[in-house]
């Protein structure tokens, strides 16, 4: 996809044009000279929104995101790994804080439906008094 507008490259990424901008404004993304006063993005900016995209669903921040695609240029792999185990880690460690919160409330909920009087137990375990 050669010489797109904006729009167009927005569109290819499934992203808003002020995402666009946004990621231009970090530093993230290049911004082209303009062509006829219309900027013309190529086929690598949107292989690095794409990219930008994927590392972002992959719990990563922008921060670390503009870190990765440095990354790709000099294939540091030490790093590259470093920064996935990192993430590996936060993972881990949210995945046992959202089990932990799953238990609770589903111990909740039966003791809920097994009570028939007075307040509901999950009720009572999110009030603060």
């Amino acid at each position: 996809m050669p010489d797109m507008s904006i729009a167009r490259l927005a569109a290819a990424a499934e992203v808003g044009v002020e995402t666009v901008r946004y990621y231009q404004r970090r530093g993230l993304l290049p911004v082209p000279s303009r062509d006829g006063g219309i900027r013309r993005y190529d086929g690598n900016t949107l292989r690095r929104l794409l990219f930008i995209r994927r590392a972002q669903a992959a719990g990563f921040t922008l921060e670390v995101a503009g870190e990765l695609l440095a990354l790709d240029a000099t294939h540091d792999r030490t790093r590259v790994r470093a920064l996935a185990t990192e993430r590996l880690a936060a993972l881990d460690a949210k995945i046992a804080e959202l089990t932990t919160a799953r238990t609770a409330l589903a111990t909740l909920a039966e003791s809920c439906a097994a009570g028939t009087r007075g307040p509901c137990p999950i009720l009572g375990a999110f009030d603060p008094a």
